[in-house]
């Protein structure tokens, strides 16, 4: 159940960025920016849901992120794995597989409707919980979750995510500030250079990319400008 291997933290992160780029979740096109949640403009995308789709990918990333939650937060530091919802809840799952443990799921906001509930499943006064999601950018969006699994009388003060953006220099301060320690198995960074190694992109596209990545702001001002 518990994966026994512990891979050194950079093959990890070389790997997990390797198969993100195999499945074709990795887009970049510096020519037609996407729009993040926030609004803003990017070269550069991911979708960590398609890896539910993909068995030997997903079961390696799952063993990948819960020895590296063990090995960072310790092997008996949670009671309680949760979910944020949607993109983190199948992964929640298949991590609370492998550490045997009980799994629960946040809702952003509560239903409307019956118990008008946050959380579902059972999270009780006491537990030690796990916020798992697919990736994180800036942190902000983790905070929530965080305080309604608190609201429980339960604490959470740890995240774990396949991705994380790696260009907001706030986002570790932001967690921080909040109580919250982050846990991640790849980051834009670590994509970067798999891309360039296996010629999966132009290099005109890689190097727009990596002046993004070295100055999101600045990138995203002047294509807001112009």
């Amino acid at each position: 159940m518990i994966p026994t291997a512990f891979p050194p933290r950079e093959e990890i992160a070389r790997l997990s960025a390797r198969m993100l780029l195999e499945i074709g979740a990795v887009h970049l096109n510096a020519d037609e920016p996407f729009t993040l949640a926030s609004g803003l403009p990017s070269p550069t995308y991911i979708d960590c849901r398609k890896l539910i789709s993909y068995p030997r990918i997903r079961a390696t990333l799952m063993d990948f992120l819960t020895v590296t939650i063990m090995r960072d937060a310790g092997f008996e530091a949670f009671d309680n794995i949760a979910g944020g919802e949607t993109a983190g809840i199948p992964f929640a799952a298949l991590v609370a597989e492998r550490m045997g443990l009980p799994m629960t799921y946040v809702r952003k906001k509560p239903k409307g409707y019956g118990r008008n509930a946050r959380i579902e499943g059972v999270m009780t006064e006491g537990e030690r919980v796990l916020l798992v999601e697919d990736l994180t950018t800036d942190g902000g969006s983790k905070l929530s979750f965080v305080d309604a699994i608190r609201e429980t009388g339960a604490s959470c003060a740890h995240t774990a995510v396949i991705f994380y953006y790696g260009i907001f220099p706030e986002t570790i301060k932001t967690l921080s500030d909040h109580g919250v320690q982050l846990h991640h198995l790849c980051t834009w960074w670590d994509v970067l250079a798999e891309a360039k190694s296996s010629g999966a992109f132009s290099e005109t596209t890689l190097s727009e990319v990596e002046t993004f990545l070295n100055n999101p702001r600045a990138w995203q001002d002047a294509r807001q400008k112009s």
